[in-house]
């Protein structure tokens, strides 16, 4: 059965799909964005299918594909439908390594594309607090970078890319620069939101949001896009080796990382 298209296009509803992996700042992003008024969002929304398809024993795993959708085409239907008429951008936090082989690809044609990245040395230090065991493509970066040569093949441009260290250094400067480079209008509503779970959430949020949670705004930090050195967190061996495979796709990506 394919994926049906013919209500993706021309209602002028923006359907971004923002590609991240794990540990990304991804859902403090979700937050950003759904605090719109303009905007819809829909959380992780091949997770039950990824977790089915692979067996993977992760936090609240039954809980997860009993609640949610886990066959691929209809989650790609979904991510191409029609949209309530307030909604003019329909944002979907897109997990990169859920988007596994055998899942067809070309609803990825009727949706506009970015991606969020973080340094992998930062990022495996905090995926390794919360799953035992993981290996490259849980980090979603091969992934990435096949998803963004896929749309710069269709499209013959690069799609807009967001460090998640910029983002956090300077929030407005960089959201901005992505609302330009999507063609929407930037809302200070996206610089703060409202404490506490949204409706929105997966029901993975027990076991991964408290900090998200928690949050009203980005915590501003000092930028350590690039991966400096002495800011690095130690790995242990087995995770070392699994940054050292991610470093050159995490530069690839970063090459066109957007600017403020």
């Amino acid at each position: 059965r394919r994926v049906r298209m013919a209500a993706a296009t021309g209602d002028g509803v923006l359907r971004l799909a923002m590609w991240s992996g794990p540990r990304n700042v991804s859902t403090a992003f979700m937050r950003s964005w759904g605090n719109r008024e303009d905007t819809r969002v829909v959380d992780e929304p091949f997770y039950a299918h990824y977790l089915k398809v692979t067996g993977l024993d992760h936090p609240g795993r039954e809980e997860i594909i009993a609640t949610h959708e886990s066959d691929w085409r209809r989650v790609a239907e979904s991510l191409v439908a029609p949209q309530p008429p307030h909604v003019r951008i329909f944002y979907q936090k897109q997990m990169s390594h859920h988007l596994l082989p055998h899942m067809g690809r070309e609803w990825l044609d009727s949706v506009t594309h970015a991606f969020l990245i973080r340094d992998p040395a930062a990022m495996l230090a905090s995926l390794g607090e919360k799953l035992a065991e993981f290996d490259l493509l849980a980090t979603g970066l091969p992934q990435q970078v096949e998803i963004f040569e896929h749309v710069i093949e269709r499209t013959g441009r690069p799609p807009p890319v967001l460090d998640s260290a910029d983002l956090l250094a300077r929030p407005e400067p960089m959201l901005r620069a992505l609302c330009d480079a999507l063609g929407v209008p930037f809302s200070e509503r996206m610089l703060s939101w409202p404490p506490g779970r949204r409706d929105t959430d997966g029901v993975w949020a027990k076991h991964w949001y408290d900090r998200v949670e928690a949050s009203t705004g980005f915590e501003t930090q000092p930028s350590q896009s690039g991966g400096n050195a002495a800011a690095r967190p130690h790995l242990p061996p087995e995770v070392a080796a699994i940054e050292a495979q991610c470093r050159p796709l995490y530069e690839k990506l970063r090459a066109h990382r957007l600017r403020a």
